[in-house]
């Protein structure tokens, strides 16, 4: 079994019912996202799916948007829930990847900036290495508290430029699915 194991965070129904919603660039992540979820699974790389889930409202098991974004195609070889930012909080997702000797994530989902950014960044410092596919994230357009709007394109760069040389390699689909040696972490 590969030590390599795409995370698929978050890519659930429940973000197109917020507000914030906007399908300028999901038709590209999704493209990128499903080349991802394949080539992972023709290379042997379990295919991990992840469910942010809540009480109440869009993220409530209930709600019934707990469920893939379409067009989405994935056959997850396993599932967690979390109610955190890390997927490695109270899901049971760092025993199974311990179990399974995963040594490299390949981090994928929504949104760049919080759920995706946080994991890589808690998978760093728990030891794994991690690939970030940027082009296989999805994140919005925000409104800094004094009024300065930043585009998507915006925040993945910074995101990009927080996580690289630090907490994980930036990698595109191909590069990831490659396996290519991680640098060390500075």
């Amino acid at each position: 079994m590969s030590d390599v194991a795409l995370l698929v965070i978050d890519v659930q129904d429940s973000f197109r019912h917020r507000p914030f919603w906007n399908d300028a660039d999901v038709r590209r992540f999704t493209e990128r996202l499903q080349a991802l979820i394949d080539g992972a699974v023709a290379h042997g790389i379990p295919v991990l799916q992840v469910f942010h889930v809540a009480e109440t409202g869009l993220f409530s098991l209930d709600s019934g948007h707990i469920r893939t974004l379409d067009p989405i195609a994935i056959a997850p070889s396993a599932i967690f829930h979390k109610r955190r930012h890390s997927a490695l909080v109270d899901t049971g997702l760092a025993g199974w990847l311990t179990q399974h000797g995963i040594r490299r994530l390949i981090v994928s989902g929504i949104r760049t900036e919080q759920c995706c950014e946080t994991t890589t960044r808690h998978a760093s410092d728990s030891g794994w290495q991690v690939d970030f596919v940027t082009e296989a994230t999805l994140t919005f357009a925000m409104i800094h508290p004094d009024g300065r709007r930043f585009e998507a394109d915006d925040i993945k760069a910074r995101t990009e430029l927080v996580l690289t040389e630090r907490f994980a390699r930036i990698a595109t689909v191909e590069e990831a699915l490659a396996g290519w040696a991680l640098p060390a972490a500075a």
